[in-house]
């Protein structure tokens, strides 16, 4: 059987569960996941090599993750966006996915306002099934085939991994005869110093409230790999001296708890151990600063 392969975007509202689905597929952690609404600020790609089985042929799947659709309010939520109408180009196939449980609002009528004009092919699927009845998906069900013709419509739970063989299996069979894009090994494209800076900003949406987890950002300011041990300093920006105060904590405490659980989860990812130096800088309004959000997009320094 030909050898299949091509580009599959996931798209979907804040936290309907696409970097989750992203590392259930991937089988690894490629995507930091979080409660907070647009942990994603950057499209991801995950890498996924299907064997062949009975009928089905043998292929290699690139999935782009996408931050949450949402209406922007500054310069960072327009690069946002921005990451999302690329994601829906040169794709050979749209995964649409939605929380089951939420009410169909303007968010996600935003979503499929996006599908219908970038069109091609595109599957919905119906996340967090886990924790709905049959009676009630059903409905749900028939409300989106009403709404936009999708190729397949495919129930899901991300986090129990269920009906993602059927997804798979329905996805290699939609893609193009096409080569092998990258090694049979890869499960990304991201730089291992993007990953940690992600594994740091994961911390800060974890362990911060209110408006903090949006009003920062990690740069990595020096990684060196030495044998056995690599050597990380990053800075974490904020807008107010106050959000400062907060992020280092009393005596450094909340800063020392981000640092020691990143660490830990960097040391895992990295098969090293991890010296971890963290820094919190004031700088207003970088929200807004062009210059500095496209700084934050590691492919434009390659």
């Amino acid at each position: 059987m030909p050898f299949r392969s091509g580009f599959v975007s996931i798209i979907g509202r804040p936290n309907a569960g696409k970097s989750t689905l992203l590392n259930a597929l991937v089988g690894e952690k490629i995507a930091i996941v979080t409660p907070k609404p647009q942990t994603t600020r950057n499209r991801i790609q995950g890498i996924v090599e299907a064997k062949a089985q009975g009928k089905r042929p043998a292929g290699q799947i690139v999935f782009i993750d996408t931050p949450g659709v949402h209406k922007p309010d500054s310069r960072l939520n327009r690069n946002m966006m921005h990451q999302v109408h690329e994601a829906l180009e040169g794709r050979d196939l749209l995964l649409v996915i939605v929380d089951a449980t939420e009410r169909f609002g303007p968010g996600d009528q935003q979503v499929l306002d996006l599908i219908k004009q970038s069109g091609g092919r595109s599957f919905l699927l119906l996340n967090k099934i886990d924790r709905l009845s049959k009676d009630r998906l059903l409905p749900v069900m028939e409300r989106y085939s009403k709404l936009h013709t999708f190729q397949e419509i495919i129930p899901i739970s991300a986090t129990r991994r269920e009906g993602l063989d059927v997804l798979m299996d329905k996805i290699i069979r939609a893609l193009p005869e096409g080569p092998r894009y990258f090694p049979e090994d890869q499960a990304t494209d991201q730089p291992e110093r993007f990953l940690a800076s992600e594994i740091v900003r994961e911390q800060v949406l974890l362990k911060t409230g209110k408006e903090i987890p949006y009003a920062t950002a990690v740069v990595i300011d020096r990684y060196e790999e030495l044998g056995t041990l690599t050597k990380i300093a990053v800075t974490i920006y904020c807008e107010r001296d106050g959000q400062k105060a907060i992020l280092i904590g009393k005596g450094g405490e909340k800063l020392k708890q981000m640092g020691t659980a990143a660490r830990k989860e960097l040391e895992s990812l990295l098969g090293t151990k991890v010296f971890l130096e963290m820094f919190v800088k004031v700088k207003p309004g970088w929200r807004q600063s062009a210059a500095f959000v496209e700084d934050l997009d590691w492919r434009k320094r390659l």
